[in-house]
């Protein structure tokens, strides 16, 4: 059988204006997936909804389609996206209007039974994450566009290949095939050289999105459409594969995808073969993220310039004393990052930021009171007073958290384009997640000579956000290197090179056969993204920092 041809336009709420009408017209294809939904977008939607309870989904991607649906009719490339957020059913409706509109006979269907919110006294959204099923029952059904709301960001490639090859419930390592393809898809240009530590490689200036040629056994070869920017290679999918993971099972409602399993090789220019992949039956629970709202912040970042740098942080936190402790918020963070340099040739170079964030259940505890006292420094404070820009009043913040809820517990519905509505099936088999026995490690590499250098010279890394937690996978470009870094890079060495780390749960997870270590650190980000006062609150450079620490790495690798 001929293999389904799926691409993405949409790695997140906000990405390229223009990708939807490029991969239409860049080259042959079969499905088109737009992945627009993550954490801080569903608390993001929540407070849209809030203000205009017909909002809650992605306006974006109906200007997108406004452009493109006529040209996706006449290719017949059927458009599933997640866009629907909170409101699938509102944006179906939206669609069916533009179609109209347009004089475009184009069938809509949509998924729902996410919404927990009912459920959760309090939240502003409470969803669970669905699989794949409902939207293959819609393309069954003949449906040329699928709106979901919280769907598991790989069921948008698992819906498809399972609508187009006949795949049922229980056939796990088809299935799991199909999850890591849509894993890899999900994020669109990161698997094309976007944010990819190896970035000089080739040109990534406007990187092309990708896609995935999915066969009837479940591998896959992820390529582009030719004469698209970036590229695709073993490194990029694997950079790609250990993003937002964590051990060798990868549990989803479907399918529990053992990635300990993935073989990854070049195919060609451009193109990297999946193959290998197993899976099992999925866990006997579905997650569902709960967004509220945690409480009030505000920030104000002092510029502190040339001499004295450490005495005029001092100052500044005597001096706002008595406003913190007046009538003190829950959480008071001090940062002073040392941006400076001694004797700089332009005042940027000079200068160092102090940051002070707070945060409290009362918006009077974190507003006007905390600005007025920051803004009246202005002529009484340090040499050189300034700030970024002007404190505010106190905004709103939200915190996340995942619970876990019985497949029974969600109507997962598949609402056809002409209106019927079919229930989705629970899973027949279920099986409790447990780690992967840990394997056997390569050879060391033998005694030599060694440099003290960065690690990014000989590894990769690529890291990211789950609620409070964050991962960075690490990887080798070669054998040799691989037999020094899974030997090296343990979790006490990971705490030291990341002192942030040193007092949190810190988990190593093996994937030889990608040559990877993936690490969990659980809780550096706090109650999530929206409610973080770290420096980078999604944890999106972490692995770049640990690529930029130094260690004694053997001559013969670099």
């Amino acid at each position: 059988m001929k293999p389904l041809r799926i691409g993405n336009f949409s790695g997140f709420y906000g990405d390229r204006a223009d990708a939807l009408h490029e991969m239409l017209t860049g080259g042959e294809i079969d499905v088109l997936t737009g992945d627009y939904l993550a954490e801080l977008t569903m608390l993001i939607l929540a407070r849209d909804r809030l203000k205009d309870p017909s909002a809650g989904y992605a306006r974006t991607f109906l200007r997108r389609l406004e452009d493109c649906l006529g040209l996706a009719l006449e290719r017949g490339v059927r458009i599933v996206t997640n866009a629907g957020g909170l409101n699938p059913a509102g944006l179906t409706d939206a669609v069916r209007e533009l179609a109209g509109r347009l004089g475009l006979p184009v069938r809509v269907a949509h998924v729902e039974g996410d919404d927990l919110t009912a459920r959760h006294p309090g939240a502003l959204a409470a969803h669970a994450y669905l699989g794949g099923f409902g939207i293959a029952e819609c393309l069954r059904a003949g449906a040329d566009v699928v709106i979901t709301g919280r769907v598991t960001d790989a069921a948008l490639v698992t819906g498809p290949a399972a609508a187009h090859f006949g795949w049922r419930p229980g056939e796990y390592d088809r299935l799991a095939g199909a999850v890591v393809a849509g894993h890899v898809l999900e994020c669109g240009t990161q698997a094309t050289g976007g944010n990819y530590a190896f970035f000089g490689d080739g040109d990534v200036r406007r990187p092309g999105f990708p896609l995935a040629e999915i066969h009837a056994d479940g591998g896959s070869v992820v390529t582009k459409h030719p004469g698209t920017g970036g590229f695709v290679d073993v490194g990029t999918v694997t950079a790609q594969l250990l993003y937002e993971t964590g051990g060798g099972r990868y549990a989803g409602p479907d399918v529990t995808a053992r990635l300990d399993t993935v073989r990854l090789s070049q195919d060609g220019p451009d193109r990297v073969r999946i193959e290998g992949v197993r899976g099992e039956a999925p866990p006997p629970t579905l997650k569902v993220g709960v967004n509220r709202i945690g409480g009030f912040r505000n920030e104000v970042v002092f510029v502190l310039t040339g001499l004295d740098i450490e005495a005029k942080a001092a100052l500044v936190r005597e001096q706002l004393a008595d406003a913190l402790t007046k009538t003190p918020p829950a959480d008071v963070r001090w940062d002073l990052v040392r941006t400076d340099r001694a004797d700089a040739d332009t005042e940027e170079t000079a200068s160092a930021l102090l940051r002070l964030v707070v945060r409290d259940p009362d918006e009077r505890v974190v507003g006007r009171a905390l600005s007025g006292a920051a803004v009246e420094l202005a002529l009484a404070g340090y040499p050189g007073f300034h700030v970024l820009s002007p404190p505010g009043k106190g905004a709103p913040y939200g915190v996340f958290e995942d619970v876990y809820v019985p497949h029974g517990d969600v109507d997962h519905m598949a609402v056809l384009h002409d209106g019927r509505r079919v229930p989705v099936p629970v899973p027949r088999e279920t099986r409790a997640l447990e780690a992967v026995p840990p394997p056997p490690l390569p050879e060391p590499l033998p005694p030599g000579p060694a440099r003290r250098a960065p690690l990014g010279l000989v590894a990769g890394a690529r890291s990211g956000d789950k609620g409070g937690n964050a991962n960075v996978g690490v990887w080798a470009r070669t054998d040799d290197a691989w037999r020094w870094l899974a030997h090296t890079l343990t979790t006490d060495t990971f705490r030291r090179l990341l002192p942030e780390s040193r007092d949190l749960p810190v988990t190593r997870h093996v994937l030889p056969n990608l040559r990877a270590l993936n690490f969990v650190v659980e809780g550096i980000l706090g109650a999530g993204v929206a409610a973080g006062a770290r420096f980078d609150p999604q944890a999106k450079a972490l692995g770049e920092w640990l690529r930029s620490r130094h260690l004694d790495i053997p001559e013969t690798l670099l």
